[in-house]
């Protein structure tokens, strides 16, 4: 038995705390990935992952030793290190001749990998080479996927699902204007994947609501789909399964309409509307006829005293 899959139980107080930590939970923590080199990556490949860790980090592993390893043909040294840093995204970078400038990105669930896509690098510009002012870390990016392949093709959705899960950050509550200061775009169009980042500048336009300007900043990557490995319709439907504490509970005799208005239904008895009580008024006050009327007949007047 591997030593990761044994039960340990904790010795001290530190060691609690960091299994409890890995527990699952119903909101689980932000996704970590961790970059791996190969055993024969090139100064390209190594360039583009140090490029995408500081896109990424703090949520971000890079391991500067290389790896021999074919993600591929085995993956077993993809699950270790997947258990070893508790990530579940991956980016593994390479070079031969074969498959030159080679990038593997993909994700885990329950630490096996579940779908991996192949891209190969045809022209990288890296962040050193654009003299711009450069996002803080840790902004969290604007997402923009343009192109019809992204919806058509089953491998080109996939490879959308998995970028956004690699780079959309932690989930925040609220959203203020000027931190949205980061856009990663990316362009689907004849066979190839074009990443650009832009750093949003927000100008005075005379107004309320500021002029957008966008200003490269890099990375930029020209991407190429190679071998895809995706996983099965049920394992992929097991892995998007939502525990039933997030599901929320469903209210009887409420409905929506197509524009997200709340309708309710209230069961009431019947009521006699002859007995409600309304506003006492002199011009609503019943005369003597009809009280005498409603009693079933005029009572005799009174004779006066002499």
């Amino acid at each position: 038995m591997d030593a990761l899959d044994r039960v340990v139980k904790p010795k001290t107080k530190r060691a609690k705390r960091f299994l409890e930590k890995r527990e699952p939970k119903l909101n689980e923590n932000t996704k970590n990935a961790m970059l791996i080199r190969g055993g024969n990556a090139n100064l390209t490949v190594t360039e583009v992952l140090k490029d995408i860790y500081a896109v990424k980090k703090p949520f971000a592993v890079l391991y500067k030793r290389k790896n021999i390893t074919r993600p591929f043909e085995d993956q077993t040294s993809l699950e270790f290190f997947s258990k070893k840093s508790d990530c579940s995204l991956f980016l593994f970078g390479s070079h031969n001749k074969k498959r030159p400038n080679n990038l593997i990105i993909g994700r885990m669930f329950d630490y096996h990998v579940l779908d991996m896509i192949e891209l190969g690098v045809e022209k990288f510009v890296s962040l050193k080479d654009i003299k711009n002012s450069k996002c803080p870390e840790g902004t969290k990016p604007m997402l923009i996927f343009a192109g019809d392949m992204f919806d058509v093709n089953e491998e080109y959705r996939r490879l959308k699902s998995l970028l956004i899960d690699f780079f959309r950050g932690p989930t925040v509550p609220s959203i203020r204007l000027a931190g949205l200061e980061y856009v990663l775009h990316f362009t689907a169009v004849d066979g190839k994947i074009y990443m650009r980042s832009y750093k949003v500048l927000l100008k005075k336009s005379g107004c309320k609501i500021p002029r957008i300007e966008l200003e490269e900043m890099g990375p930029s990557l020209d991407l190429v789909m190679r071998r895809t490995h995706l996983a099965s319709d049920d394992l992929y439907k097991l892995s998007l399964k939502q525990p039933k504490g997030l599901k929320p509970k469903k209210k009887k005799n409420i409905s929506h309409d197509a524009f997200g208005t709340t309708y309710g239904q209230i069961h009431m008895q019947k009521q006699d509307l002859s007995k409600l009580q309304t506003r006492k008024m002199k011009g609503l006050r019943k005369r003597p006829a009809e009280k005498s009327a409603e009693d079933g007949g005029a009572t005799p007047k009174k004779s006066k005293s002499a």
